[in-house]
């Protein structure tokens, strides 16, 4: 589906195949630049875009408008107008009839006058492209089958460590996709600018220091894929310094990257039984996309990487391209989840004797356990987490993973399944 003949099928219009035909209006939330307008537009057949004026004002005047137009009916960029989304929900209680409305939203307002919509309006995550949505990869492994139990784990792929780096640097939002690679780091570096200039002060957070937001945001970029403290962060965003910015200004800023998708936290994965103990509750720092962490430290896929020609490609500091790596991931498995009716988190013991990068836990108490490595081989050492974790859930786990640089997907002889990124899809 889409408005124009170049779009790309989205993993999430599969879920609005779905879904659009039961249900009277759903909203896509989603950083801005993630494709939104596009997905909902193309299924759309009247469009209010609420991040221009003048459809603001028209209808300020006539408010009846938004609800009566020819359907389905968008409402781009609801959170521009607040009335909009109160108006759609009263519309939906007094006609439930499907496929009535699609709401896109880029914030979610700090202190919202309107109804939640629950129960009228069913909302979607939507973040960046994974990599078979960009057309760099073919998946040959189920994360639905490897749910279910059913998955193959099959499939050879010659994408490389060179070829993820790059779709790292790079990025997943649509619009980039096309462009040479100097345009591609202007437009990031002007999106990555625009979120303190702009989207925070939209979306009705106000911003007194920006430079000591971007160092914010720098420091949240650095601490990619790991459970850093705020005292940490805070300490990383005033480096040099003997007053870090204080809790009371951090957490607003915190509020606002994750009220507009910027900051895109992995909670703690909390099981509703007693086999667990001692359970760490931190979330993973993750932003949107890897790329936006690249751009905020200002990191090229050559700095990231050394060799080429006739000497191996090796990481320049592979600890942080592992984090970059598993965020790329992390993005891939929640799109994919989504799409399963499942969920993501990620396990860790207080004491830190344990941890597992992801857990994908769907319905009927099916988990998956996935280790994310940045390397084409897997060891005892690299799975000995995930066999830990089988020995206390048994048949409750599904499968286990270790997904990989690596060609080639197989299972080993201690039931692990080890896939190469490239190769997971939904």
């Amino acid at each position: 589906m889409g408005n124009s003949d170049s779009y790309t099928r989205r993993v999430i219009d599969g879920e609005l195949d779905e879904l659009l035909p039961y249900l009277p209006a759903i909203a896509l939330d989603g950083a801005k630049g993630v494709g939104k307008t596009a997905t909902a537009g193309g299924r759309a057949v009247t469009t209010y875009r609420l991040d221009d004026p003048a459809t603001r004002e028209l209808l300020a005047a006539d408010p009846t408008r938004l609800t009566a137009a020819r359907e389905p009916i968008l409402v781009d960029e609801h959170q521009r107008w607040e009335p909009a989304w109160d108006f759609v929900r009263r519309s939906v209680d007094d006609d439930s009839r499907p496929g009535r409305f699609l709401l896109t939203g880029s914030a979610t307002m700090p202190h919202p006058s309107s109804h939640s919509g629950a129960g009228r309006i069913v909302r979607l995550p939507m973040r960046p492209m994974t990599l078979p949505e960009r057309g760099l990869t073919t998946p040959t492994v189920s994360l639905a089958g490897l749910l279910s139990g059913t998955a193959r784990i099959e499939g050879s792929t010659g994408f490389a460590l060179a070829d993820y780096t790059r779709a790292i640097v790079r990025g997943g939002f649509p619009g980039m996709q096309t462009l040479p690679d100097r345009p591609a780091r202007a437009a990031l570096a002007g999106y990555a600018d625009l979120i303190v200039d702009r989207d925070v002060p939209e979306a009705g957070f106000g911003v007194r220091n920006p430079a000591q937001m971007r160092a914010w945001l720098r420091a949240i970029a650095a601490a990619t894929a790991t459970t850093a403290t705020w005292e940490t962060l805070r300490d990383a965003a005033s480096p040099g310094r003997s007053d870090p910015p204080p809790r009371s200004t951090t957490g607003p800023w915190t509020d606002a990257l994750t009220r507009t998708w910027v900051y895109d936290p992995l909670p703690a994965w909390q099981p509703g039984f007693s086999h667990l103990t001692r359970l760490a509750a931190s979330p993973k720092h993750h932003l949107v996309d890897p790329a936006l962490a690249c751009t905020l430290l200002a990191l090229t896929a050559d700095d990231l990487l050394s060799g080429g020609g006739p000497t191996p490609v090796v990481p320049r500091d592979g600890v942080f391209l592992g984090s970059l790596f598993e965020s790329l991931a992390t993005l891939s498995v929640r799109v994919f989840a989504q799409a399963a009716e499942a969920q993501v988190g990620h396990l860790r013991r207080r004491d830190g004797d344990h941890e597992i990068d992801l857990m994908v836990h769907g319905t009927g108490r099916r988990r998956v356990a996935i280790e994310v490595k940045l390397s084409r081989l897997v060891t005892d050492t690299d799975v000995k987490h995930l066999l830990w974790l089988k020995g206390l859930l048994g048949d409750e786990l599904a499968d286990m993973v270790v997904l990989t640089t690596g060609g080639d997907a197989y299972r080993r002889r201690d039931g692990v399944a080890v896939v190469p990124l490239a190769l997971l899809g939904p």
